[in-house]
């Protein structure tokens, strides 16, 4: 079993700021797929904002298992016909991995519904990540908590729907708390938020994180394969149901006549 997961990146900070490039020299994006590459079952290659249609094709997608989700400069130049194949194929049963700064992403504001914001702090302090489902395949092979020595504090209230489950929780030198591991099922679609990764510190080279990234994609993957049905409103004539019944009342719709989307 193979699972084919693409790391989708903004590719922007790499190149306009010397301290990330030096941290992500090839890219996060990169750094991110070397990372997932490194599990057997694990196919990851990589896309860009750059790219024509940001490197997600319609064709590519429908081949994509999960795709992972980093970008913070530029959420808004992210086209909407790009987001909306992405919500697509999550319905149906892509996985999505959103991570750190994507929270503000299109892609992941359009499938949670709400503002998804959050307090923050650049100080390169400690984050202590708490294992809080010790059980949950995502935190298979942690101990119950790990250190990041520098990343940008995240701090609640983070505005996001109530999640399926909570895995992870950190907290920052500062004294702040975050959840910062959370799942949501939209869908067909398994969905993870995954807090660390600011772009000025290796962090998606530290074994813990990249542990995390890999437990995820194996927990987003749905073997099913796409349920495309998920988009269907049938118009189910009388005469078709499954308990013989008599019209009764006055319709607004002509018989197998579509429905108003």
């Amino acid at each position: 079993m193979t699972i084919r997961a693409v790391v989708w990146g903004e590719n922007i900070h790499e190149h306009t700021n010397a301290i990330v490039g030096g941290v992500y020299p090839n890219g996060m994006h990169t750094a991110i797929a070397a990372g997932l590459n490194e599990h057997p079952n694990i196919e990851a290659t990589t896309a860009t904002l750059q790219e024509p249609e940001h490197g997600l094709s319609e064709a590519r997608l429908a081949k994509t298992d999960v795709l992972l989700w980093w970008g913070h400069k530029a959420h808004g130049d992210v086209e909407d016909e790009i987001v909306e194949r992405v919500a697509k194929r999550v319905w149906e049963g892509m996985g999505l991995i959103v991570l750190h700064s994507g929270h503000f992403a299109k892609p992941f504001k359009r499938l949670m519904g709400t503002p998804c914001a959050l307090k923050w702090r650049e100080a390169g302090e400690r984050e202590r990540v708490w294992v809080v489902n010790p059980r949950h395949p995502i935190a298979e092979g942690l101990d119950d908590n790990f250190v990041l020595e520098n990343e940008e504090m995240y701090g609640e209230q983070f505005s996001v729907p109530e999640p399926l489950e909570t895995v992870f929780i950190s907290w920052f030198a500062g004294g702040e708390v975050f959840r910062s591991g959370l799942t949501w099922r939209r869908g067909a679609g398994n969905i993870f938020y995954f807090r660390p990764g600011h772009e000025t510190y290796p962090t998606y080279y530290d074994a813990n994180v990249k542990t995390v990234l890999k437990n995820a994609v194996r927990w987003a993957y749905n073997p099913q394969g796409a349920l495309t049905s998920i988009h269907d409103a049938p118009n189910v004539p009388v005469e078709r149901a499954l308990e013989p019944i008599l019209e009764r009342g006055p319709r607004l719709h002509k018989a197998g006549e579509e429905g108003y989307k």
